[in-house]
């Protein structure tokens, strides 16, 4: 039998590895943060999305419309070579680009640590306030009847067209400038993750060169030097010389 070992003889006890100080059921851990991620990401989405009314009475106000008149049988541009139509596209889109800066400035400031969701509802509460603002401008502006419009007016009178958005590629330009200024803002002024500190020591020495064998005559070292020759007898002399 062997004696119980007493608390100064207790082995030392190992390191721990990265990540035993969190505790608990691994799973109910990660799906409470998933969820957490989801309800950010939804509140940030409806946030973005409410904003678009924003966006559409800013395309109303600044927009160009176009003029329009009615001889009585049908309708014609006033003036035919006008680049209205593009103006309204192209003020759609700078609008958003500005749109998505000003989002993603704020989402940024109000969620600095950043995260999967809050990306995500970013990017689709800028495409639903795309929607939102183009509705709410065609919705505000001008009517898009018009038949009636000219018959209300009278022939020869020049009255203003409805807001229409040609280029439906426009509806992107603000979710695209909110992923881009979100991605630079976190990159220069979001927060960086501690350096962990090493429990285990992986480093190990180098081994020492191997010794290479002798090449050459010191790989054979000479037979030790007698101090002095044996004497030669007369059994020892060459024959040839005895017989002379």
């Amino acid at each position: 039998m062997t004696a119980p070992l007493t608390p100064h003889d207790q082995p030392p006890p190992l390191p721990q590895y990265p990540g035993a100080e969190f505790s608990g059921d691994a799973s109910k851990d990660g799906r409470a943060a998933f969820t957490a991620e989801l309800r950010e990401g939804a509140l940030v989405a409806v946030a973005v999305a409410v904003t678009g009314v924003v966006l559409g009475l800013l395309w109303l106000w600044l927009a160009p419309l176009i003029p329009m008149v009615s001889d009585g049988k049908a309708i014609y541009l006033k003036d035919s070579e006008g680049e209205e139509a593009v103006g309204a596209d192209g003020t759609f889109v700078l609008l958003g680009l500005a749109m998505g800066a000003v989002t993603a400035a704020l989402v940024f400031w109000r969620h600095r640590r950043g995260g999967i969701g809050v990306v995500l509802g970013l990017a689709a509460g800028g495409v639903l306030g795309s929607v939102v603002a183009w509705r709410v401008g065609v919705w505000l502006g001008p009517t898009s009847d018009l038949i009636a419009h000219a018959k209300e007016v009278g022939p020869r009178v020049v009255f203003d067209g409805p807001l229409r958005l040609r280029a439906k590629g426009a509806l992107v330009a603000w979710p695209a400038a909110a992923m881009l200024v979100h991605l630079c803002l976190t990159s220069l002024l979001g927060p960086r993750e501690p350096q962990q500190p090493q429990s285990w020591d992986t480093s190990y020495p180098a081994p020492h060169p191997a010794a290479r064998p002798a090449q050459g005559p010191e790989a054979f070292p000479a037979p030790p030097a007698e101090d002095h020759p044996p004497a030669q007898g007369p059994a020892d002399q060459d024959p040839w010389q005895r017989k002379s």
